[in-house]
């Protein structure tokens, strides 16, 4: 059964997953999702982000049976538009799982999100521990960037966690995971560090296994300056961007993955720091082309090439260290490298028109219950 006809299951399972931008999020809760679904269960994925029209949301769509979105703010600040959208999940779906996709630029989740939910809606969900994601390189450069309030985010994010979810094996020396965890244990000796890749699944199904683990009884607030969280925030620019490319007349099509490269490439160059860049092609039959980059000097990957295309919808999210108008200038040289390149011409119902985030004020915000006497 599918869609309304599928019946609402007795218990569902509601996952958060968190981390910073980069760490890979999107691919492991899309690998998450897999690997549930061949063990019977029934997934639904929930994006979240700052501003709309999402790239994270059509791999979602592609990974798992049902998936939904939250837009204009966090999960903290749009609790109820969570809630929503996981209802929609398991009314119209049947969803027994649900695994929701944090803003990477968003902590506190425990208090703000986890917490409610467990105690608010404890009838219907059973809240699985929080998972928060990893880049390996990302954790060894980002104290490195000269960016205090941002490293500070990132060690709040990391506290917060329930496990902590080391993620890339395959991409990473192995050298650097190894001191990576060291360092991690250090830090948080009390946490749970899983190392796996989403990409190859290795590591995956002990990271699942925590999805259906039993509560860890932990119960701690977290302390946090919400005033530097704030700051932290506000250091990244945030775009998202919808654009047409097309072709010339006289050509077959435009080389969709080189054009979504040599974008990312331009976009990327010289930033002070990237929280992650991401470009979906999507022409008119229906195929594809998925690229994206997170500033750790290697090239953009290429995760998904569509071949030629005569015309395709471009679909650009981007976070990076730097002010608006300087991200919107950016993608513009970015588009104009791109058509070079590809030997295509892009044209947008609108500019691009980057923001950045507000300061965060959570509709809930519980403290943790004190422990038994």
């Amino acid at each position: 059964m599918t869609g309304r006809d599928a019946p609402a299951p007795a218990s569902v399972t509601f996952a958060v997953v968190g981390g910073f931008l980069g760490a890979g999020k999107t691919t492991t809760l899309a690998a998450l999702a897999r690997e549930l679904t061949s063990r019977g269960r029934r997934v639904a994925l929930v994006a979240n982000d700052q501003g709309d029209d999402l790239v994270d949301t059509r791999l979602a769509e592609a990974a798992a049976g049902w998936a939904g979105e939250v837009t204009g703010g966090c999960f903290c600040c749009r609790f109820e538009d969570l809630l929503d959208v996981v209802t929609r999940a398991v009314e119209e779906y049947g969803a027994d799982t649900v695994l929701a996709e944090a803003v990477g630029s968003c902590t506190d989740l425990q208090a703000t999100v986890v917490r409610p939910l467990h105690r608010r809606y404890g009838a219907r969900f059973r809240v699985a521990p929080l998972l928060t994601v990893v880049d390996p390189a990302r954790f060894a450069a980002i104290g490195r960037a000269g960016e205090a309030d941002l490293a500070y985010l990132f060690d709040r994010q990391l506290a917060d966690a329930d496990v902590i979810a080391l993620n890339k094996a395959d991409a990473v020396d192995p050298a650097l995971s190894a001191a990576v965890r060291t360092a991690l244990a250090a830090l948080h000796p009390r946490t749970p560090v899983l190392t796996y890749s989403a990409r190859t699944g290795t590591g995956l199904p002990a990271l699942t296994g925590t999805l259906t683990a039993p509560p860890t009884g932990r119960d701690r607030d977290l302390v946090i300056d919400y005033d530097r969280y704030a700051a932290a925030e506000a250091r990244l620019a945030w775009l998202n961007h919808t654009a047409e490319v097309r072709a010339p007349r006289s050509a077959a099509g435009f080389p969709s993955a080189r054009w979504a490269a040599t974008l990312l490439a331009e976009l990327t160059a010289g930033a002070a720091l990237v929280g992650h860049a991401k470009v979906h092609l999507t022409a008119p039959d229906g195929r594809t082309t998925k690229a994206s980059a997170v500033g750790d000097g290697r090239a953009p990957a290429v995760d998904a090439d569509g071949g030629a295309m005569r015309s395709a919808r471009a679909l650009v999210n981007a976070r990076l260290v730097c002010s608006a108008g300087e991200l919107d200038a950016a993608l513009a040289a970015a588009v104009r490298a791109a058509d070079a390149a590809a030997g295509a011409a892009t044209s947008a119902p609108t500019r691009p028109a980057a923001f950045h985030p507000a300061y965060p004020r959570p509709v809930h915000r519980l403290p943790a219950e004190p422990p038994p006497r």
